[in-house]
């Protein structure tokens, strides 16, 4: 069953001196538990297509439909309610809130949904040590490594079990030892709570793990493998 269906989706800027095809006519399925990644070259449209799939950008046309809700109709107002209790997210720049522990940056969403106190207290220590940094529960952002920050940020999109987790070049600013740790808890929780992965990425690293590669070049679909 498909929890993500993308059909003929276009977005074109035009705030520009020749209108500019991001995305043009773009048809994909994502079922649940897919561990998928996005690739292509600067400007081939993968971070705009996360954007669209995710509600940060409104498509030109086109339709992005989750668990038979077409998002790309919503209201603002109730499209910031779907993100907030449907989809994690996770950015290249972490995106923590600098004056608030790691254990307060999780928590963060969880009370945006009004969680009771107890158990965003116990989901929030079962995420943490999940990400290996049940031990740094109280440090901020900046008494911790680039590495450990986007754990954070992993631990805060998946804190409040969404239906699925968009992650924007997470190992962009990531040395290599970071990358393949980050990398193999992402794995390690979409196998074991069959969380869905949707990356945009150019990293070799992120596509070599991925067990579904699409391959976007100017706005188009150019390829789409599921490995063995």
């Amino acid at each position: 069953m498909s929890v993500i269906k993308v059909n003929n989706l276009t977005k074109t800027y035009t705030d520009t001196e020749v209108p500019v095809h991001a995305v043009n006519g773009v048809d994909l399925h994502f079922e649940k538990g897919e561990f998928a990644a996005i690739v292509g070259p600067s400007g081939s449209g993968k971070t705009t297509l996360l954007n669209m799939i995710g509600g940060l950008e409104k498509p030109t046309s086109g339709s992005v439909i989750v668990h038979g809700q077409d998002i790309s109709e919503l209201s603002s107002g109730k499209l910031i309610d779907f993100r907030l209790n449907n989809i994690g997210f996770v950015f290249q720049a972490y995106n923590l809130i600098p004056v608030l522990t790691a254990k307060e940056n999780v928590e963060f969403i969880m009370q945006l949904q009004n969680w009771d106190k107890k158990k965003m207290n116990e989901r929030t220590k079962v995420i943490l040590n999940s990400v290996g940094l049940g031990k740094r529960m109280k440090s901020k952002p900046n008494q911790l490594s680039g590495g450990q920050q986007q754990r954070v940020a992993v631990a805060r999109a998946l804190a409040s079990k969404p239906q699925f987790i968009l992650a924007d070049e997470p190992t962009a600013n990531l040395d290599s030892k970071s990358t393949t740790q980050l990398l193999d808890i992402m794995e390690k929780l979409n196998e074991e709570e069959n969380i869905t992965f949707i990356f945009s990425t150019h990293d070799q690293r992120v596509v070599d793990k991925a067990r579904r590669v699409i391959m976007i070049d100017d706005g188009k679909i150019v390829s789409d493998e599921i490995k063995s």
